[in-house]
């Protein structure tokens, strides 16, 4: 007998009907045999309802009373699973987050899991039920109710299969594996029957929504086997786990691409110790995630430092920077919107030379400029205007082999 982690997304729970389906496989599941536990996201569009609803309400909306409000989507998603589940003679309970003692942090809207206590769930595996989680939800030292940001019910379902020790963790969503890259920017994208934990952080991290990045460094962190399926189709989809020799001889495995950079550059910045520290230590004090940074010579023995963060930071980021460029005597601030970064990823570029100078003439050749470049041991991303974006993926997706057939 099997221990298997079920996660559901908010399409494949969209309306009744689909809930059903939902509550047939999870039934199916444990009729081969295998103890089950299924993790759901809130029905198809409902956090957002529900976000629209707290803005209404507030302009400034205190995080831990929003949290409170969004995270009822997946309490109302997770009864009516059950529901469904028993209705097909299925034994079946649910829990929420509090149930189980998720137990986070108290950074509201964006918590980390900091324990688990797998009690609960055992016992009910022990009776046969089904237990049926809500995802995206926790509890912090002091009671109050959190959530762990958008994908969040992804890190739920890899950090239960970790503490229960599953043997496997099946990720459904409304595709089914992951493809070499966007099929709606490429048709000639391919479904990959497996990719190793590292190659699918840097996508993820890189522009790829198909699987949320905590899930995956969870995933990584305690060897859970990871499968992306579709809950609409039958297919065995795309196992994410540890690498073997035979995944380098793939050059390249994957691309993505990032629309939502905004790009800054802090002028003139004095070239002395502990200045970079303060620039990004007044960003991270604000929890903005930076990505791409780069430092420069500038005139006068300074540096322009640039860097990229999401586009919903942008306008604090702006504020902030512009705040500190006067404290620490730098220049100018300089903000560009319209950037994209599109990234090749593949664990074979480790043992072999020449893939960046080959993606650097495949954009040259298309006549995209390359703004910033940025690397690490199996990934390359450039930085270049967001209208290129699509051309630019195709292009290289032909160039490094990945086209169909």
């Amino acid at each position: 007998m099997a221990l298997i982690v079920q996660k559901y997304g908010g399409t494949s729970v969209g309306d009744v009907d689909r809930i059903r389906n939902v509550a047939r496989r999870a039934i199916a599941a444990r009729k081969a045999g295998n103890d089950v536990v299924v993790v759901v996201s809130a029905m198809s569009g409902e956090t957002n309802r529900l976000l629209k609803l707290t803005s209404d309400i507030s302009k400034q909306p205190s995080q831990r009373e929003q949290d409170v409000v969004v995270s009822t989507g997946e309490q109302v998603t997770v009864g009516l699973l059950a529901l469904a589940i028993q209705e097909l003679k299925g034994k079946s309970r649910s829990f929420l987050g509090h149930q189980v003692r998720i137990l986070t942090d108290s950074t509201y809207a964006n918590a980390r899991i900091k324990s688990i206590d797998d009690g609960p769930l055992r016992a009910s595996l022990r009776k046969k039920e089904i237990a049926v989680v809500a995802g995206f939800q926790g509890i912090d030292e002091d009671g109050s109710i959190t959530t762990l940001g958008r994908g969040g019910s992804d890190t739920t379902a890899v950090a239960l299969a970790a503490a229960l020790k599953a043997d496997a963790c099946e990720i459904y969503t409304d595709v089914d594996g992951v493809y070499t890259t966007d099929p709606r920017i490429c048709d000639k994208a391919r479904k990959l029957d497996r990719i190793t934990y590292e190659e699918m952080l840097e996508l993820s991290s890189s522009g790829s929504k198909v699987l949320q990045i905590r899930s995956v460094e969870f995933a990584m962190k305690y060897k859970v086997p990871l499968w992306v399926k579709s809950s609409f189709t039958q297919d065995p989809g795309t196992l994410v786990c540890e690498e073997d020799a035979a995944m380098e001889d793939v050059l390249v495995s994957g691309i993505a691409v990032g629309r939502d950079e905004s790009r800054f550059v802090v002028r003139a910045v004095p070239d002395k110790p502990g200045v970079a520290a303060k620039i990004f230590g007044v960003l991270a004090e604000k929890d903005i995630v930076v990505d791409v940074i780069v430092q420069t010579p500038s005139q006068g023995g300074a540096t322009d430092v640039a860097f990229t963060v999401g586009r919903l930071d942008s306008e604090k980021t702006l504020a902030l920077i512009k705040k500190l460029a006067k404290q620490i005597g730098a220049g100018q601030v300089d903000h560009e919107e319209g950037i994209a970064k599109v990234s090749i990823v593949g664990v074979g570029m480790r043992n072999h030379a020449g893939v960046a100078a080959k993606m650097f003439q495949v954009l040259a050749e298309e006549g995209v400029n390359i703004r910033v470049i940025s690397t690490s041991e199996i990934k390359i991303s450039c930085l270049i205007d967001e209208k290129y974006a699509e051309l630019a993926v195709r292009a290289l997706h032909a160039a490094f082999g990945l086209d169909k057939g």
